[in-house]
């Protein structure tokens, strides 16, 4: 029973983990992957001399620290709030409508923020010219683009992020809170005495996993609440949306494969690194 899922996995996971060599060749068409000349490191080196190495690494750790602390504590807040609904319509409608915007593409997104801040036809510059206000140019001020790109990571995960907290809190035995609802405990302390310390455990795991990612940044969205506006690159460049700009320029997969593998390890490293000091919290905490 366990042998179609073994070799799904190394089909379709270990497998295609030898395409890596990639990153060490100068690639070709004709001769293939395997059959391309070897270039060392050229295709690090590439990335690093090419000046924004330290930049887009730094937006994109900077963006992914931000994105995990807001939404874990938007999500657990959301999920909280979902338990405390005592009508279960008005729950299911609620929760239901805060699940649709992760169906929501990306790039539907990316018309919607256009509608909502594009000088001539923005939603927001309609509403303060009507005022006798000045147009903000939000396409050519780079600053206020973190906070725009957080609120748009934010709406589209808040539903589906939720599930999982909302998941462990319906875990939690009924008879704890019926025991602090006797001890005279009201809403606010029930959730910050029983909810919040009994879904630590969820929290925490959940919180490793993010952390895997914390070096890859999500290509959609930077891409296409962006695109290729170069005014914003300083606020808004990611490693990734680097990567396809020098793939689709140059039409070097090796470069591609060598940053792909740059942002893996470094992944790898950092997984491992909060792992060890989750262990040395408590080991019932940590991933393995």
């Amino acid at each position: 029973m366990l042998a179609p899922a073994v070799i799904y996995t190394i089909i379709f996971s270990y497998y295609p983990m030898t395409g890596v060599v990639l990153a060490f060749k100068k690639y070709n068409y004709t001769d293939g992957i395997w059959g391309s000349p070897w270039n060392e490191f050229e295709n690090f080196r590439f990335f690093f001399k090419s000046g924004q190495a330290a930049m887009v690494t730094r937006n994109t750790v900077l963006y992914n620290v931000v994105f995990i602390i807001v939404n874990m504590i938007v999500q657990i807040m959301v999920a909280v709030f979902l338990t405390e609904i005592r009508n279960k319509n008005y729950r299911k409608i609620t929760q239901s409508m805060m699940l649709l915007p992760y169906f929501i593409s990306w790039v539907i997104v990316g018309v919607m923020a256009f509608n909502f801040f594009s000088s001539d036809y923005g939603f927001i510059n309609r509403i303060i010219t009507y005022f006798g206000g000045e147009k903000i140019s939000f396409y050519t001020t780079p600053k206020v683009w973190p906070l725009i790109i957080l609120f748009f990571n934010t709406w589209k995960g808040i539903g589906y992020g939720s599930i999982m907290y909302l998941a462990a809190i319906m875990g939690i035995d009924s008879s704890i809170y019926e025991a602090a609802k006797i001890d005279g405990a009201n809403a606010f302390q029930r959730i910050s005495k029983i909810t919040i310390p009994l879904i630590k455990p969820t929290t925490i795991i959940l919180l490793l996993l993010s952390i895997g990612g914390i070096f890859k940044g999500n290509f959609d969205m930077f891409y296409n609440l962006v695109g290729n506006n170069g005014l914003l690159f300083e606020y808004t460049d990611v490693i990734d949306t680097l990567t396809f700009r020098a793939l689709i320029s140059s039409n070097n997969f090796g470069m591609s494969a060598a940053i792909g593998l740059f942002q893996s390890v470094l992944c790898f490293i950092t997984v491992l690194t909060a792992n060890n000091l989750v262990r040395r919290y408590d080991e019932n905490y940590t991933l393995f």
